[in-house]
């Protein structure tokens, strides 16, 4: 007498339609569909967690530019300076600095600011005593 599997393939199933709950039509009912689904949704939250990432360093990006263009500066001019005052702040600080705090934000980026022109300064020296 050969040993039906029923009980451990109900239970397969029955996992496999709790993690499709709520998807639309056939796919969140039916066993075969709610499969494939699941598969895909699961490949699409692994990839989303890593583009998640993309997504907001844009955004912070997007918004540090908008702040230090409204205070006279370029972003790329802005992370220089912020390289050369020697100020450690990721984007998402920033950004967070940008948007909450004007104030503080305003005073790095006059900091930021400072340390270019002082660069600027240094550069065209240097030029000036080659060229002498």
């Amino acid at each position: 007498m050969r040993v039906k599997g029923g009980t451990v393939t109900r239970k397969h199933h029955k996992r496999v339609l709790k993690l499709t709950e709520g998807f639309r039509g056939r796919r969140g009912s039916c066993f075969r569909l709610a499969k494939l689904a699941m598969q895909k949704a699961l490949v699409y939250s692994y990839r989303d967690r890593r583009v998640k990432k993309r997504e907001f360093r844009t955004l912070w990006i997007a918004r540090v530019g908008a702040a230090t263009r409204n205070a006279g500066i370029s972003y790329s001019q802005f992370i220089f300076g912020l390289k050369k005052a020697n100020i450690d702040l990721n984007r998402k600080a920033l950004a967070e600095l940008a948007l909450n705090d004007p104030a503080a934000f305003a005073q790095v980026v006059e900091r930021a600011k400072t340390a270019v022109s002082r660069t600027a300064v240094s550069r065209t020296a240097s030029k000036t005593a080659v060229a002498a």
